[in-house]
């Protein structure tokens, strides 16, 4: 179990599964994208997230890519382990799995399924309560728009007050900053971690509106590190110079290439061999993958050098 104190600050980017160009796990390559990932500043990681392919995984498969992240983390910085399922007892059984090999929080979506079944406000709240009292790690809810479930930030700062764990919020929803002004206002100290998501494309304004921390793709942690360092330092200025050079960046990520940037990026740097994605995803057109990479070496990003 890492020993970073809490509450956790930061930057905590999405670590991508490594695949071979078969479509197997590629766990020699999973251990090196996550070396990288942390020696290229990350105050620590979040894996089997949406960004992480989590959803073409088999629960074996799972086992092995949390059992090897976590012993290989070995407690360097606080892990992440997303453990979204729509059955309750299910989630709570992958929550309790993750805290028994170290993970330092859980983060969990509200329960869903396709595009038409939801479960109610009550029912969600039942669901965070049952998951919470399997397990004595923060819960961090993922409030994103592929859930297709509406949180109203009242309703999240109840959870946050009344439910033991849930103490996280990563808020991905339009106009993100107005939504966590709110969140903070109404949940107070209830609130440990008001964090930023959807690959920074809204860091600043979340920043500025009392966000602590940022998950983010896993492919530059080093520029947003460049960004939140000297915000939380009271240095916004610098800040504000730091999002202006690698919004390019981010923008390129979140509009053009998605869930494959950091694995194109760490393949282009020679810390994994393949960045396969697992079908039916499907790799982005050459062009799109050379502009990402030209957008990166514009900025020294260290993801193309760290495995030269």
């Amino acid at each position: 179990m890492t020993t970073a104190p809490r509450p956790y600050r930061g930057v905590f980017p999405v670590a991508p599964t490594i695949f071979h160009e078969d479509g197997t796990l590629d766990l020699d390559g999973q251990r090196r994208a996550i070396d990288f990932m942390i020696e290229a500043g990350s105050h620590g990681l979040c894996i089997l997230a949406n960004f992480s392919e989590q959803f073409v995984l088999t629960d074996a498969e799972r086992e092995e890519v949390m059992t090897a992240v976590l012993e290989h983390v070995a407690g360097r910085v606080p892990v992440i382990v997303t453990t979204t399922h729509f059955a309750t007892h299910i989630c709570a059984e992958r929550s309790r799995r993750a805290q028994d090999l170290g993970a330092a929080m859980v983060m969990i979506m509200p329960p869903y399924h396709g595009a038409t079944i939801r479960v109610t406000e009550a029912g969600i709240e039942r669901f965070f309560r049952t998951v919470s009292d399997a397990i004595s790690i923060p819960i961090m809810i993922q409030d994103a728009p592929v859930s297709g479930t509406t949180l109203s930030a009242a309703f999240l700062a109840r959870l946050a007050r009344e439910v033991g764990q849930v103490s996280y919020f990563k808020i991905e929803t339009a106009q993100a900053a107005a939504k966590l002004r709110t969140l903070l206002e109404l949940g107070g100290d209830a609130i440990e971690g008001p964090w930023d998501g959807e690959e920074a494309i809204t860091l600043l304004a979340d920043l500025d509106a009392g966000a602590t921390g940022a998950m983010t793709g896993g492919g530059y942690p080093d520029g947003i590190r460049q960004i939140i360092d000297p915000y939380l330092a009271g240095r916004r200025d610098e800040a504000v110079r730091a999002y202006a050079r690698w919004l390019p960046l981010i923008n390129y990520e979140n509009r053009q290439t998605g869930l494959a940037a950091a694995k194109i990026l760490m393949k282009e740097g020679g810390i994994i061999r393949s960045d396969a994605v697992r079908a039916p995803l499907e790799l982005p057109h050459p062009a799109t993958r050379a502009g990402l990479i030209e957008i990166a070496r514009s900025l020294d990003a260290a993801v193309l050098r760290w495995g030269r």
